[in-house]
């Protein structure tokens, strides 16, 4: 019948027309951002995220140049060295044989100690509002100390392992062989913030002992001859310090002996850098490599 096949032939134009007329369906929206947190008393420690729309500044490339050698106790296993003033403090480890001294730095005589207990391995050292703070590797305990007579104060409890400690005008800034920088409450030795260190895309981590020098954290980097300058408010590397120098004069074993110890004296605007069972502690100056 021809008439059906005619309105057949219609219905099927009318169909492929219309398809090809048709809007394709929208895509899906994203997700909507997560809520912030509201905000408490006690809000859970944020991480810093740096602005990833700043332009990417490449690092300076420093060496170091020794400028005066000192005698240094070549049984001090160093894991903390900081000026107080004048005075020179250093935390040694391993257990058993960890303390808390006061060091001459011309003779590298030791003035004052005080053993840390037994079943403690020794970390980094800060000195902050005439207090000193100790850190301990694996068994979860800060010590606190009168900063003249080395009296204990109290105890913090800590979470994590601790390696480095250092301070700036408010926090105490600690580093646990990670890649990020842990800030505390002072009084309460609550986490208040982390900062993920980064030098561009790369996350830095095995920070050891710390200093901050003029407002910027400097870092050991565990089992090498190099430092990194860290901007403590986003965590990038602003320069890598090459020490490798000090290294060809110190013939302790390069896995137990490792560089670790830098002190900044403000006062006389000196760095002083030395490791693990060095017999040496030196005076540097800092300049550009190469």
């Amino acid at each position: 019948m021809w008439y059906l096949r005619a309105v057949r032939s219609l219905l099927i134009a009318f169909v492929v027309t219309s398809a090809c007329r048709s809007t394709p369906p929208a895509p899906a929206s994203p997700p909507p951002a997560p809520a912030r947190p509201a905000a408490s008393d006690a809000p859970a420690a944020p991480t810093v995220t740096p602005d990833a729309s700043a332009p990417p500044t490449a690092p300076e490339r420093l060496t170091v140049e020794i400028v005066a050698r000192h005698p240094h106790d070549a049984e001090a296993f160093t894991q903390g060295l900081e000026f107080d003033g004048a005075r020179l403090i250093e935390s040694t480890g391993l257990y058993g044989r960890s303390s808390l001294r006061e060091v001459t730095l011309t003779t590298g005589a030791v003035t004052r100690q005080h053993y840390v207990p037994r079943a403690h391995f020794a970390e980094g050292i800060t000195v902050f509002h005439g207090r000193v703070y100790q850190l301990t590797y694996q068994t979860h305990r800060c010590f606190v100390y009168d900063a003249v007579s080395f009296a204990p104060l109290r105890e913090f409890d800590l979470p994590g392992e601790g390696w480095g400690l250092t301070h700036d005008d408010r926090h105490l800034i600690l580093s646990d062989g990670t890649s990020e920088l842990r800030i505390l409450d002072p009084e309460t030795f609550r986490e208040v913030r982390r900062v993920p260190v980064r030098d561009g895309d790369r996350a830095i981590d095995m920070l050891n002992e710390l200093e901050l020098i003029d407002g910027a954290v400097w870092a050991n980097v565990w089992q090498t001859d190099r430092i990194v300058r860290i901007d403590p408010t986003t965590g990038r590397v602003t320069a890598w310090i090459d020490a490798s120098p000090l290294r060809r004069e110190i013939t302790v074993d390069e896995n137990e002996g490792v560089l670790n110890g830098i002190a900044w004296d403000a006062a006389n605007h000196r760095l002083y850098l030395t490791g693990k069972l060095w017999p040496t502690l030196f005076e540097v100056r800092v300049r550009p490599a190469g």
